[in-house]
């Protein structure tokens, strides 16, 4: 019966589908899901979608207005429709699918099917009535497995050599950009090449500035921002949603690309994405939406609207914002804006990633330190709001020098901890999706184990706490195994391997913050081109710094001193004096290539 329903699928015949005056009786995700599915003996089909995403407006337009599969959806299934922005415990599950996902449960919540994208009308009338006629797991559906930690920390010598060797091979070396069909910048894969770059690796310096230069393609020249991907390997192809998302990561990026190279069109760039990001998703309360639209409606699309000028896209609307406001995404936004910050010297920029860090803390805040993803966390509180939040505080920490800051992002780090299984890594949420089947533990998704390594290895530079060191270790020790279970590049795991086993760039100005030459000098530092980077600023009259591994002297005036291996250089007065220091202290780091 399966190799039947496999070939009703396969020769299933496109069709245009005429409308029918009846929509699926949608419903939400909830726990008691599978129980009335058990009692009504329905399959459950969970259409996972996106506010901005252009193939699932096609899909509902198309196929879910098809009468036949409106009859076969009403005849055995509960139709859930979720927004994937809004339900980060199935968006991490089911991620891997892209959007719309489209996934189908038996009555006891274990898969049938998994789908990819956009299912055409007559593909899905036959997937429907197929797993009707015989409801066995498809291929689809793939045996889930148990990740058994590494026993260390640190990837070896041979792991690093593999995962590089994929990293290097996913590079399009004719267009830029890592992958060939979809281009977009990979935030990993651009992070690491240039921290290579800035070690002095000419072939990672090629390769992160030609993907820079080809992306500049997907930034809108009218409002600015920036398209999510383009489509058939080609950069002038976009698909023109503006996601959150991409605005924080290609404006964090493009301001460390020009704080390393100094080339005016990165600043632009950065502008560029800066003036959308708070021209058109900043909310009067002065936290971040999270999403435009492709599409104007389902007449219009991105096509045909976003080729218009400023007067002529007025005069047709405005192409639909989610407003939701999300602890993750304004965690992003704010890192974003305090990158331009460093990299432009733009007051504004820091002001207005304060405003929403503010609104966050008083909005999203839970009593332990930790941070709900929207107004209620069905599923949550999520292991991502927490940790981008206090990423975010910890680049606010160090743009500003504010304790505050700090202690903040130190209740972060605590509260993100509590996620961890002893077994081995940390769930994406709190609680389960459901009761049934598949659903019997939370995630764990791979970028949140990178992002914790990170995040509390920073934080671990900062406090010099063991413990948040050894939550990063935990982490690390996940990816570690999993890593060696994945052939795809896995950037982001020599990143976190890279940053727990060397020491940041570190640069502390010692001087009163009101003190105009401390401030130029702290200016100075924070336009510094390095991307892992620990920058203090100690004023002496509020006591010593939270990790106070250098004894600094008090010289009468403002200094800045750059220090590796708790050796620190002479004391800096000037741009150029800190640059050749920060330059002097680099050789002193061993290379993580170097290190067992």
């Amino acid at each position: 019966m399966r190799l039947v329903r496999s070939i009703a699928i396969l020769m299933a015949l496109s069709a245009s589908p005429s409308l029918a005056a009846d929509a699926p009786a949608w419903s939400g995700w909830s726990h008691d899901l599978f129980a009335r599915a058990t009692t009504e003996q329905r399959f459950v089909i969970l259409d996972l979608e996106a506010v901005w995403c252009h193939w699932c407006h096609v899909m509902e337009k198309t196929t879910y207005a098809d009468p036949k599969v409106q009859e076969l959806l009403a005849a055995r299934y509960l139709p859930v429709r979720v927004d994937q922005d809004a339900n980060p415990d199935l968006s991490s599950r089911y991620g891997d699918w892209g959007w719309p996902a489209t996934i189908v449960f038996a009555p006891d919540g274990s898969e049938i099917a998994k789908i990819r994208g956009y299912i055409e009308p007559a593909r899905m009338q036959a997937l429907l009535k197929a797993i009707i006629d015989d409801p066995s797991p498809g291929p689809s559906v793939g045996e889930a497995f148990e990740i058994k930690p590494a026993t260390s920390a640190f990837l070896g010598k041979a792991q690093r050599a593999e995962l590089t060797r994929t990293f290097d091979e996913s590079y399009d070396d004719k267009l830029g950009g890592w992958g060939e069909n979809q281009k977009y910048i990979d935030a990993d894969s651009l992070d690491l090449a240039i921290s290579r770059a800035e070690a002095g690796d000419a072939t990672a310096t090629k390769r992160a500035r030609q993907t820079l230069d080809a992306a500049v393609a997907l930034i809108d020249p009218v409002w600015g921002g920036v398209f999510q991907y383009s489509e058939a390997g080609s950069w002038s192809h976009p698909h023109f949603e503006k996601i959150i998302s991409f605005q924080s990561q290609y404006l964090r990026q493009y301001s460390q690309a020009y704080a390393q190279w100094k080339d005016p069109k990165y600043l632009a760039a950065a502008r560029n994405v800066e003036r959308y990001l708070t021209d058109v998703l900043l909310s009067p309360d002065g936290a971040f939406y999270v999403s435009q639209d492709a599409d104007l409606n389902h007449d219009v699309d991105g096509h045909v609207y976003y080729a218009l000028d400023d007067a002529a896209r007025r005069k047709l609307g405005l192409p639909r914002i989610d407003k939701n406001l999300y602890a993750r995404e304004n965690g992003w936004a704010i890192s974003g804006l305090v990158a331009y910050y460093d990299a432009s010297a733009d007051p504004k920029a820091l002001a207005i990633a304060e405003r929403a860090a503010k609104w966050v803390l008083a909005n999203r805040a839970l009593p332990d330190g930790g941070f709900r993803h929207g107004d209620t966390d069905r599923g949550g509180p999520f292991l991502g709001d927490t940790v981008a939040i206090g990423q975010a505080l910890l680049d606010l920490y160090a743009a500003t020098g504010n304790r505050d800051w700090l202690t903040s992002a130190v209740r972060a780090g605590d509260f993100a901890a509590t996620f961890r299984d002893d077994a081995s890594g940390f769930f994406t949420s709190k609680t389960s999706e459901g009761q049934a089947g598949v659903f019997a533990k939370p995630a764990k998704l791979i970028d949140d184990q990178i992002q914790v390594a990170r995040f509390m290895n920073m934080l671990n530079r900062y406090v010099g706490s063991d413990g948040t060191r050894e939550v990063a270790a935990h982490a690390m020790r996940y990816l570690g195994a999993a890593s060696a279970e994945m052939p795809r590049p896995m950037p982001g795991v020599l990143l976190a391997d890279e940053e727990l086993a060397t020491e940041p760039t570190h640069v502390t100005i010692v001087g009163h913050k009101d003190d105009a030459r401390a401030q130029r000098l702290h200016a100075i530092a924070r336009a510094l081109p390095a991307r892992y980077k620990r920058l203090e600023w100690l004023d002496l009259r509020e006591g010593k710094l939270p990790n106070p591994d250098v004894d600094y002297p008090d010289l009468g005036e403002p200094a800045a001193f750059a220090c590796s291996n708790r050796i620190c250089s002479f004391p800096a007065f000037s741009a150029e004096e800190l640059q050749a220091n920060v330059a002097q202290m680099a050789k002193l780091k061993p290379a993580r290539a170097a290190q067992n």
